[in-house]
């Protein structure tokens, strides 16, 4: 059988591949201190849990409207005015199976042979794989980790090309927490309404943010540049409802047109259900984000105090989302019985199958010097794993 050229310019989700191995060694009964899926630990709310039973027992459990369901844009619309002082309409909102579903969208409604998207490093594993799936070409541009990883106008300008269609921005950061501040969102504004490019600003972690630190959005720091902006967000990791599968994006009415009709013809509306359950989290679900952060708080900082005190290893302090990217460039070069460290996917094979740690290696983020830690499980499980760590670590010779 040939498959379509297309399926070769891609690879699996590396983090959705080890928390697969992780869980089936989970089910052999290895205790495994897994670091690496990207989900929040505590629960849905009950409020949209029951918002979506009561869905169930009402019979709306059939199609809906492709771009989702009325009273859920309408929401939406609300939620956008709200935090980011953007008034958009109907027509500007689509609904999709989740955030990354939505971007997909985006990618195959915008993208074709000869675009170039240009995509800060590092960056979240799928955004490459999708620019590729359009048959577009991804441009990286390097950041400073000494400079927390800020986007410097200069080096954004070096990047553009005739065939530049787009600059995707994620803030706060996955992999590497990072909040864009004012003056860094307005540099980049002013760059992409010079040089005429689309701005695709990825808002999912944008409830998750540390140490007094604001999430600014692009659109409500230039307000000029939103004609030219595409917000992407969703419900997953700000309610805690990753598998309920709903995101959203807001833009211009004819690329989110485009990107209904693409979705008309893949998978139609998102499930009727979750939609009724996102449309709760939205309208009621504000408090639930002080117990979320009240989570993740003493979480982030357990685990960077625990990977700071591992000789060969630097832990910045990440100021969003709920990763930690130690860089373990120090540890390269070291060796255990069955072989060298040389890379972050040598270092996490090696805390896999000798600490029964998960976490993903730095290269698919784009960095050949980090591993990426999701501090989302218990204050117990982090404990029990940076103990595994800091004894395997100090195993290597």
């Amino acid at each position: 059988m040939k498959l379509a050229t297309r399926t070769t310019r891609i690879v699996p989700s590396p983090t959705l591949n080890i928390a697969a191995t992780a869980k089936a060694m989970v089910k052999q009964g290895i205790d495994v201190a897994d670091f690496s899926i990207g989900e929040p630990s505590c629960d849905t709310p009950a409020f949209v849990k029951a918002a979506a039973q009561a869905a169930i027992q009402a019979g709306f459990t059939k199609y809906t409207p492709v771009p989702g369901i009325d009273e859920l844009r309408e929401a939406i619309i609300e939620k956008f005015h709200q935090d980011q002082g953007i008034r958009y309409e109907k027509a500007q909102i689509l609904v999709s199976c989740g955030a990354k579903h939505t971007l997909y969208n985006l990618a195959q409604a915008l993208f074709e042979s000869g675009d170039e998207v240009i995509i800060p490093v590092p960056y979240w594993v799928s955004y490459p794989d999708q620019v590729r799936l359009a048959d577009a070409t991804p441009v990286f541009l390097q950041t400073d980790e000494s400079k927390g990883y800020a986007i410097e106008p200069a080096a954004l300008e070096a990047c553009l090309s005739p065939h530049t269609k787009a600059l995707i921005l994620n803030s706060p950061c996955n992999p590497t927490g990072t909040v864009y501040n004012r003056q860094t969102l307005e540099d980049i504004a002013r760059v992409a309404l010079r040089h005429h490019f689309l701005i695709i600003s990825d808002e999912i972690y944008e409830k998750m943010h540390y140490d007094g630190m604001e999430h600014l959005s692009i659109v409500s720091v230039a307000p000029e540049v939103a004609p030219h902006t595409i917000l992407v967000n969703g419900v997953s990791k700000a309610f805690a409802m990753t598998g309920w599968r709903i995101g959203y994006a807001a833009g211009p009415k004819e690329l989110i047109t485009a990107m209904n009709h693409i979705q008309s013809q893949s998978t139609s509306n998102p499930t009727s259900i979750s939609q009724k359950a996102a449309l709760a989290a939205l309208t009621g679900g504000t408090s639930f984000f002080a117990e979320l952060m009240g989570d993740l708080e003493p979480k982030r900082n357990l685990m960077v105090e625990r990977l700071n005190k591992i000789p060969g290893i630097m832990c910045p302090t990440p100021i969003g989302a709920f990763y930690a990217f130690p860089n373990v460039a120090a540890l390269f070069g070291r060796r255990h019985p069955k072989g060298i460290i040389s890379t972050p996917s040598d270092l996490a094979t090696y805390l896999l199958n000798e600490a029964n740690i998960a976490c993903v290696p730095g290269e698919p983020f784009g960095s050949p010097a980090h591993l990426r830690f999701s501090y989302t499980p218990t204050l117990e499980t982090i404990h029990r794993g940076m103990d595994r760590m800091e004894t395997a670590i100090q195993a290597l010779a």
